[in-house]
């Protein structure tokens, strides 16, 4: 297949529809594990939205409309090494541009609660992002980190990753997810560096 013309491609994306996929592994085992926090993330934003997800290829997937816009939100069912997959389905399917999606992702490297949003980057070690970014050949993606901290000792950061929250992180998380819905709505609203300059949280944790 040829390179889309930019004429091609306004006619192929619909500009009103976004990808939002929150990453994650499957399985009981996982549920509301750090690692899964893009699974969390989206399930508050079903439930206080009172749309479910269905079993869908590749993923649980509902449809999510806000202001005029439709989110179609994305739990992988490929596990974490293999996000990727899902991610380029969707975004085909749905006839959905990149710039019109957001990955959910935890993040070793910020303190716990801290939020990153940025319009692309590295993978930083991810291999959800790291799929992602070999699917589709590129790191210009949005992706929404949310820091898991890194309080763990050496050898243990498996078990950290894969492992529940403390009752105190449990306690911070219902505000921090509620952040996380404007973050995503912002993306369609106000566009990814204004919802950045908003929401981000400082460097001085403050």
């Amino acid at each position: 297949m040829g390179k889309l013309s930019s004429s091609d491609r306004d006619k192929k994306y619909d500009p009103m529809k976004y990808l939002v996929v929150g990453l994650g592994n499957i399985g009981a085992e996982y549920h509301n594990t750090r690692h899964n926090i893009g699974f969390s993330i989206l399930d508050t934003l079903a439930e206080t939205a009172k749309i479910e997800f269905k079993d869908a290829r590749y993923g649980a997937m509902t449809e999510y409309k806000f202001k005029g816009r439709t989110y179609i939100l994305v739990k992988p069912s490929t596990y974490m090494n293999l996000s990727g997959k899902a991610v380029n389905y969707w975004l085909q399917k749905e006839k959905i541009a990149v710039e019109n999606m957001m990955i959910l992702v935890d993040d070793l490297a910020l303190p716990f609660g801290t939020l990153r949003l940025r319009p692309k980057g590295s993978d930083a070690g991810h291999n959800g992002l790291k799929h992602i970014n070999a699917t589709l050949g590129h790191q210009n993606y949005a992706r929404l980190r949310f820091g898991i901290g890194d309080d763990f000792h050496k050898g243990q950061q498996v078990d950290y990753v894969l492992g529940k929250w403390t009752e105190e992180e449990k306690e911070k998380l219902p505000e921090l997810y509620k952040i996380c819905i404007n973050m995503i709505k912002g993306m369609s609203t106000i566009g990814i560096q204004r919802t950045m300059t908003a929401y981000n949280t400082k460097k001085n944790g403050k």
